[in-house]
């Protein structure tokens, strides 16, 4: 793939900047930070573009907190004025990692996610007799920086620019271990990761001739006829994470079976006729819909608010068969309990 240059002014350039802004805002104007911030815009913007174009940039301090959504994660939230910076970089650069990625990789993308990624596995598991189900242990927390800047200079070729995505990458986590890590949390972060794991993507695709394969960030599944063929893979793939990505796979969450038996996958049990919510993402469902009813009831919800997220809670379990359950919860809600 031939490298790009001519990118870096794209990036500094104030319109591209204040689009960055207004993105990185969306939702979050009420916080003390991005008033601040948008108080003084115009001189915080020609600021930001002259530590850019000078080099002096530099990352801020993150602020790191923890949520459990469903596993415990440590979240680090970088300052407004970098998150500006991180959204001026991906509207330019998301065009040339998208190229370089697959068709069977969901997380972070247009036109992807979890429900398109659902839909393609069990395409696939109507297709198979067996799966490979795959996890790659602490993955944010085991990406290599020395890997991930030779990858990023196969892309691009601007020595300002990856001197600029160089100090973001060294930016790491507090509690990282020296020249590893990405934060959780930055938009960055995202497409870094999905660059890296390209890497196995293109392995599994290209080299290994996996028809049957798909990826949501660093989880992924792959698809055969029999059990031998999967275990073979699955050596292969150990080898090329160990020796090319500096990353282990979750070896407790790693399973081999029929797809008969059904895929745990993103929150649901995938069948070859039907997917079903798993334990967890059932108990969630109930817990925040009756959350919301109760939050209505005493009026720290408005109907209009109610109603568009109540709608999303219910469109995400109707991709799986749980007509019961939402008619359930449903009516023990309009009863009020």
């Amino acid at each position: 793939m031939k490298r790009q240059g001519g990118l870096f002014g794209r990036i500094a350039r104030f319109e591209n900047l204040l689009s960055a802004h207004r993105r990185a805002a969306r939702s979050k104007r009420d916080r003390p930070s991005v008033a601040r911030f948008e108080f003084h815009l115009e001189n915080e913007l020609l600021a930001l573009q002259d530590a850019l174009a000078s080099g002096a940039y530099q990352p801020g301090t993150f602020f790191t907190f923890e949520v459990r959504d469903p596993k415990r994660r440590a979240i680090c939230a970088a300052p407004f004025r970098d998150r500006v910076v991180h959204h001026a970089l991906c509207a330019v650069l998301e065009p040339h990692f998208e190229r370089r990625s697959i068709a069977d990789s969901y997380a972070c993308r247009r036109g992807k996610g979890t429900h398109a990624a659902i839909q393609r596995a069990r395409h696939f598991a109507c297709h198979h007799g067996y799966f490979l189900k795959c996890d790659i242990r602490k993955f944010f927390a085991s990406v290599d920086h020395a890997v991930l800047r030779t990858l990023l200079r196969r892309l691009f070729k601007e020595e300002t620019l990856l001197d600029l995505l160089d100090r973001i990458i060294a930016h790491a986590p507090p509690d990282a271990a020296p020249g590893k890590g990405l934060p959780i949390g930055n938009l960055t972060s995202q497409h870094f990761a999905n660059l890296y794991l390209g890497e196995l993507d293109h392995h599994i695709k290209e080299r290994l001739r996996v028809k049957g394969y798909l990826r949501y960030m660093d989880d992924f599944l792959l698809f055969a006829d029999d059990k031998p063929t999967l275990h073979r893979l699955l050596a292969d793939i150990r080898r090329f994470l160990a020796e090319r990505l500096c990353l282990t796979l979750k070896e407790e969450a790693t399973l081999l079976a029929p797809v008969t038996e059904g895929i745990p996958f993103l929150g649901f049990s995938l069948y070859p006729g039907l997917i079903r919510l798993n334990r967890r993402t059932r108990q969630r469902f109930c817990s925040k819909a009756l959350a919301l009813e109760r939050h209505h009831a005493s009026g720290l919800l408005d109907h209009a608010t109610l109603s568009a997220t109540a709608a999303s809670l219910y469109a995400h379990v109707a991709h799986a068969d749980s007509y019961r359950l939402r008619r359930r919860v449903a009516g023990f809600n309009m009863v009020g309990g």
